[in-house]
């Protein structure tokens, strides 16, 4: 008697699957949502010593939009901001979630919420998203910055699958293999905002090379004597960019 030939497993099954490890212990979902946010527009986020930024490449696709009506910098609080890379319609999501969790916070304690805060229920839920069936995971890295009540000047990086990094600058997006070393090299505590801008820019000119135009960089500050959150205008970078 002849034995059954035993079936060729389906690898395809573990791609179907947020919730099935493959044989190597890996799971697949989360590995296309990583490679998802390297596909994403350039993304930096630095601690000076005067407050910290964010920079962010809108990638202007058609001369016909219009530059500021492409979001890449969010409002979370007086006190926080954040950029993104990846899809970004996830990252609205997770924004307007944080947003209320601000506010509500401000209204029972009246005080300002701790960014740790933000970048934990943020990563609670991106985590949620990796065993839960019928969800995919956040395919979005964001970039949380803000200067806590006591004056210090705070940047995380949270990770599609919901862990979450301290730095002092970073960057995510297509430009991240570019950008990062220069940012090893150049970057020191010591540099202004103003200064902080000045090296992002040139970083994301060496990434793009002759795709870069002005039209397309996003900025934001949040200085540490104010503690208020400042979206730039255009003016505003390109008179920082001349000094």
């Amino acid at each position: 008697m002849k034995m059954q030939q035993q079936q060729p497993v389906d690898k395809m099954g573990y791609d179907r699957s947020i919730t099935m490890f493959s044989p190597d212990g890996r799971l697949l979902q989360v590995e296309y949502a990583k490679k998802t946010v390297k596909q994403g527009s350039t993304a930096i986020g630095m601690v000076c010593k005067d407050g910290v930024i964010l920079v962010a490449d809108k990638r202007i696709t058609d001369k016909l939009m219009v530059p500021e009506a492409v979001e890449k910098m969010f409002k979370i609080d007086d006190h926080v901001g954040a950029t993104a890379a990846g899809i970004i319609p996830d990252a609205r999501v997770l924004i307007d979630r944080v947003q209320l969790k601000a506010q509500q916070h401000s209204i029972t304690y009246d005080s300002k919420i701790d960014i740790i805060s933000i970048v934990k229920d943020i990563c609670d839920l991106k985590q949620i998203c990796t065993q839960s069936a019928g969800l995919r995971p956040f395919g979005v890295s964001l970039l949380i910055a803000g200067v806590e009540e006591d004056g210090t000047p705070k940047l995380f990086l949270t990770e599609p699958y919901g862990l979450y990094f301290q730095y002092q600058a970073v960057v995510i997006g297509e430009g991240e293999g570019e950008v990062h070393p220069i940012l090893q090299k150049k970057y020191k505590p010591n540099l202004t905002m103003e200064t902080g801008l000045q090296l992002a820019v040139d970083a994301l000119r060496e990434a793009l090379e002759k795709e870069f135009n002005l039209e397309r960089i996003d900025a934001a500050f949040i200085p540490l004597n104010s503690k208020k959150y400042k979206k730039l205008s255009r003016e505003e970078i390109k008179n920082i960019l001349k000094q």
